[in-house]
């Protein structure tokens, strides 16, 4: 028996397999485990619509306050800007502004505007409405993405349902309150803005009615922690959550959390100049339409930074950073339906996949030993160290294992012994011919190679494509066979070869083509 490169290559992965498996096959504390699926461990799985025509009226409001930011920073006198739902209007003090007013409206995207004389009204197209929509949705599957991702669960299954519906899995929720927490973080919109305190009928506002506040261009808001206690605001933010950038948890003075959060350059050039204009009066941080705090402005405050303080837990400090780091949703989304999946429903789905994949591993292993005799062995061997393969690379990427993905083992198994039947087959038509081991190894793996490359490649090529327009499991199908794929690439291939080109000689001496090859001859 001699050493040769491709035997200690395989030697290597086999370690490889072993130790990068080992903590998910004995469930050990530390290294990397593969994660289970819902279907395989239990959890929650949700259903959600998306309400797309409060995006509309979202487009529209933040249209406003750039309107309302253009004219302050233009020294631009407007007259009643005013919007609803679907429209803005306005008009303008001084006829010299018309020009400047019409270039920065004609720079919005899909929208349509109207003017007549000094007076401009603003809608948006049908197709602008549409696409706003559309946005809303895309935005939401990724925003709800981020927060799951970064409040820790594994690999959480995201992914548009229909036109208007969004479909989330969390494996891993067993508990209500987990429960209720990821529920929170999902449907949270995260709507920050900053708002003026209209110090001039602020000391009516508990005698007003939201009709009344209208007719300022005002809106009633509760506080956050005393909800009898209102605020009058400007209804036309003086910036929103848009312009932030970065929210953190942090503590203030008296050990209590509280959210830093940043703004970019635009929102903090906004900041400092409404701050600079308004020493004295009040500024309303509001978060999802409610009033967090009011604090009075004693100077120009720069640098874009401020914080939102409340009565917060650490956990609800944490979780409502996540939110504002990840984005406000466009708009609001409810669930549709809920539906959790018990522990014991996944140990069911693991029992029986388990005894399909065993069992029909067994049977592979029991043919190939009885067919081809030792080379069946030597492919046994190499089927072995395919599967602690892809066990290790899905556990050292912290991949999830689905129902799906086990199916995917298990074909990974038939293919991985079909290269080696290829191999063993066109070895033993070599020697039928009377060719000598050396030459029948080496022809049978060059006449097989052709063969497996091809099948595996355009295999390959289906999993690769799978993984790029599937969701969830159908993901987890494409990796275990993607893996499975390049596994038995180097096992079947590079692996059983360097054991033959190991055991040449003791073949030879053998001259028991039965025993080895399982042949007459």
């Amino acid at each position: 028996m001699k050493l040769n490169y491709r035997i200690v290559v395989f030697a290597l992965a086999i370690v490889f397999g072993l130790f990068f498996s080992a903590p998910s096959l004995l469930q050990m504390q530390d290294g990397k485990k593969v994660t289970l699926g819902l279907d395989l461990q239990g959890g929650l799985h949700m259903l959600l619509g998306v309400k797309t025509e409060e995006a509309t009226k979202s487009r529209i409001k933040s249209i406003a306050a750039s309107i309302k930011n253009f004219s302050d920073r233009k020294d631009i006198l407007l007259d009643e800007l005013k919007f609803d739902e679907s429209s803005i209007s306005f008009s303008l003090l001084d006829v010299d502004d018309v020009k400047s007013i019409k270039e920065f409206l004609g720079e919005i995207d899909g929208a349509n505007v109207s003017v007549n004389a000094e007076s401009f009204s603003l809608n948006l197209t049908q197709e602008e409405i549409v696409k706003t929509e559309k946005l809303a949705i895309d935005q939401a599957i990724e925003t709800i993405r981020n927060r799951l991702d970064q409040f820790g669960l594994a690999e959480p299954v995201v992914a548009r349902q229909g036109d208007e519906k969004i479909l989330v899995q969390l494996a891993g929720i067993k508990t209500q309150e987990e429960e209720q927490r990821a529920r929170e973080l999902i449907s949270r919109a995260a709507k920050l803005e900053l708002m003026a305190v209209d110090e001039d009928r602020n000391a009516r506002v508990n005698s007003m009615s939201h009709s009344d506040a209208a007719s300022y261009g005002d809106i009633i808001l509760s506080d956050v922690k005393n909800p009898q206690m209102k605020y009058l605001v400007r209804e036309i933010p003086i910036l929103d959550g848009g312009m932030l950038t970065d929210a953190s948890m942090g503590f203030d003075q008296n050990n209590r959390p509280l959210i830093n959060f940043k703004l970019n350059a635009e929102g903090a050039e906004i900041f400092g100049d409404f701050t600079g204009k308004s020493v004295g009066k009040r500024l309303a941080v509001v978060l999802d339409g409610k009033v967090y705090s009011a604090p009075n402005i004693n100077e120009r405050i720069g640098g874009g930074s401020g914080q939102i303080s409340g009565n917060y837990t650490v956990e609800e400090a944490k979780d409502l950073a996540i939110a504002l780091r990840s984005g406000a949703l466009l708009a609001p989304i409810y669930l549709m339906e809920k539906r959790s999946v018990g522990p014991s429903l996944g140990a069911d789905s693991i029992e029986a996949s388990m005894i399909a994949l065993i069992g029909g591993f067994v049977l592979v292993i029991i043919f190939m030993m009885i067919y081809y005799r030792a080379a069946g062995v030597i492919a046994n061997i190499a089927l072995i160290a395919n599967l602690f393969i892809i066990l290790a690379v899905m556990s050292l990427f912290g991949a999830t294992l689905t129902l799906p993905g086990m199916a995917g083992i298990v074909l990974t198994v038939g293919m991985a012994v079909d290269a080696n039947v290829i191999i063993s087959e066109r070895i033993r038509e070599l020697i039928y011919q009377g060719k000598s081991i050396h030459k029948s190894i080496e022809e049978g793996y060059s006449n097989a190679m052709r063969a497996i490359l091809d099948a595996n490649i355009t295999t390959l090529i289906a999993a690769v494509v799978l993984y790029a327009y599937g969701t969830g499991a159908i993901k987890g199908f494409a990796i275990t066979i993607s893996i499975g794929i390049l596994a038995s690439m180097l096992t079947a291939i590079l692996g059983t070869h360097g054991i033959y080109q190991m055991l040449e000689s003791k073949i030879q001496k053998s001259k028991n083509n039965r025993f080895w090859f399982g042949i007459k001859g």
